[in-house]
């Protein structure tokens, strides 16, 4: 692709004013008319009930489900696995629009060129090397190990062939034979980690008489590959490709893309430790399992599971190693886990791995187990519990039981904070308030008894009638908050977006402005923040000047409450308008209750 500088900012917006987005998506999801907008189950993540909306009018969709939100180039982004570029591209061939650039320096496009093109070359040599391990697989006359391993872990010919797995030969240059690789694809070759140079000219293959599981993108692009060996005093036991330009642990999951071409209507996911694990599984009819790739499980890993499916399960041994991965799993996802996300851990017994367990109980067998999973919840108290010097059943045991669940306790999100509290109290025999003042998180309705004291002691003082301050709606106090707490936008916009532009109050409409800015990437939020403070001086003016409780917990609750509150009012406008455009309500109010369920 001949890159000729940066697309102008005018042209993208006419381009989105140009295309119909509801053509666009009904083009790779079936869309169905729902009064003004448009529905479907939503394409990026399982789900039974239709909660994706298409605006036709907005030109825009989004997911009460999962919040994906955005217009037709990050829809093409989103699902199709484009780039930027190549999403403006393809939309404006759609329309007959040819896409202007910027001009850019020699040195700026140069730059640019070359870092495309490096990442094309190292996608296409990938995918010549999963070629070429799939050939020696069925070809080299030492592969017949490799497949008799693979026959006897019971793997036919059209799972190997769907994950694409081969075999790497014994020998240190059958890479550089095998692909005739000239010294250009030699440095391609070592930049990817399948060479290893020792020194200038001088370089082996890292895999050698391994079988091979090439790993992909979202987009089915080979990026890097496993290996695993064939004779058991060969070291390690698995190795996996380094980083490279195109291959970044952190954020990528072996079986994702297979899961999603195999149409599996799971509506969960097991995460499991290997690739063989998912191989397996898949084999016996486990199609929605994924595993990570010689690392433990990241925030990034996390945010991308949970952009799938609501509910993860985590498949650990039952050993000790296996018991502080799943800690380590649940420190990360207990922050995000909210409205119907949840999450489970799955722990085998000894000597047992996913591979083996589905092979001894088959597919239904093992769904059984995974359907008894231990709850995240219970997992919690268990772990914390056997990290005790002293028994529960003393004052010591339930102190420190307290301390070492106050940390973990206070990363939880509000809703599920409190179940978790609850769950701690009753282990601990104290009164939830009690329990929630120990770990500084003051009971709503204490807060409000407290403000309300202090106001009259305030009054008594001042020896005069309470004054009567201009009102603060509750877009107001939302406006107020967000100043001070930018990050939670993201969580407001998800509950309120859709259903500020009924109200034709000005308090929504800057509550919606405000929304829009923080929704803007980095490099747009200074110029929108600015008309937004034009706009919008006065009521700043006195907004900032309200004072925000010190207690962060009261904070959140009050935001969280006020929100709630807000969602019920425009709720009922927006439900009178559509009764008296004689809609079918029932679908929306599915949607706005699921959402608000989420925003707890």
């Amino acid at each position: 692709m001949q890159i000729q500088g940066v697309i102008p900012r005018d042209f993208i917006d006419q381009l989105l004013a140009r295309v119909n987005l509801v053509d666009v998506v009904n083009a790779r999801v079936p869309l169905k008319k729902a009064g003004a907008t448009y529905k479907a189950c939503c394409p990026f993540h399982q789900e039974k009930t239709p909660s994706f909306n298409v605006n036709p009018n907005k030109q825009f969709y989004h997911c009460f489900g999962c919040g994906a939100h955005g217009d037709a180039i990050t829809f093409l982004v989103e699902h199709d696995g484009l780039t930027f570029v190549e999403a403006v591209e393809v939309l404006a061939q759609q329309v007959g629009m040819t896409v202007p650039r910027k001009k850019m320096s020699r040195a700026e496009q140069k730059v640019q060129q070359q870092r495309v093109e490096r990442e094309r070359d190292l996608y296409d040599i990938s995918h010549d090397v999963a070629k070429f391990y799939r050939r020696q697989l069925r070809d080299h006359s030492d592969s017949a190990q490799a497949k008799t391993y693979l026959r006897q872990r019971g793997l036919t010919p059209e799972v190997a062939k769907r994950f694409i797995i081969g075999f790497a030969p014994p020998g240190w240059a059958s890479l550089i034979k095998g692909l005739q690789a000239n010294s250009r694809v030699s440095k391609q070759l070592i930049e990817l980690g399948l060479l290893v140079e020792k020194q200038p000219g001088n370089s082996y293959d890292r895999f050698r008489h391994r079988i091979m599981f090439p790993i992909r993108n979202g987009k089915g692009q080979v990026i890097a590959f496993g290996g695993r060996v064939l004779r058991s005093e060969d070291q390690p036991k698995y190795l996996n490709s380094p980083e490279s330009p195109i291959f970044h642990k952190s954020d990528t999951l072996y079986g994702l893309y297979e899961w999603r071409q195999s149409r599996d209507q799971s509506d969960y996911l097991i995460v499991v430790e290997g690739y063989m694990d998912v191989v397996a599984l898949a084999q016996h009819g486990v199609n929605n399992a994924v595993a990570t790739l010689g690392t433990a499980i990241t925030e990034s890993h996390c945010q991308l599971l949970f952009r799938q499916v609501d509910e993860l399960v985590f498949c650990f041994d039952g050993d000790k190693a296996g018991l502080a991965a799943a800690w380590k799993a649940l420190e990360l996802v207990l922050p995000q886990i909210g409205g119907q996300r949840s999450v489970k851990f799955l722990f085998l017994d000894e000597g047992e791995d996913p591979d083996s367990a589905v092979r001894k109980l088959g597919e239904q067998g093992f769904r059984q187990q995974v359907a008894q999973a231990l709850p995240l919840s219970d997992f919690f108290v268990q772990h914390l519990l056997n990290k005790l010097s002293v028994s529960v059943d003393y004052p010591e045991g339930r102190q420190q039981l307290v301390a070492l669940a106050q940390p973990y306790i206070l990363r939880a999100t509000a809703l599920y904070q409190y179940f978790l509290i609850e769950l701690l109290a009753s282990q601990v025999g104290l009164p939830v308030w009690r329990l929630e003042r120990q770990l500084g998180l003051k009971p709503m309705h204490a807060a409000k008894r407290d403000d309300s004291a202090k106001q009259d002691r305030f009054h008594a003082q001042a020896g005069q009638k309470k004054l009567v301050k201009p009102k603060m709606s509750l877009a107001r106090f939302l406006v107020r908050i967000l100043l001070d707490r930018p990050e939670w936008a993201a969580q407001l916009a998800l509950l309120l977006t859709p259903l500020l532009p009924v109200s034709n109050q000005q308090d929504a409409r800057m509550l919606l402005a405000l929304l829009a800015c923080y929704q803007l990437p980095a490099d747009q939020q200074n110029d929108a923040f600015e008309k937004f403070n034009h706009d919008y001086a006065q009521q700043l003016d006195y907004i900032q000047r309200q004072p925000l409780p010190d207690a962060e917990a009261e904070v959140k609750t009050m935001f969280q409450d006020m929100a709630i509150r807000l969602a019920d009012e425009l709720e009922v406008v927006l439900l009178r308008q559509k009764v008296h455009q004689g809609e079918t309500i029932e679908d929306l109010q599915a949607f706005l209750t699921d959402r608000k369920n989420r925003f707890m």
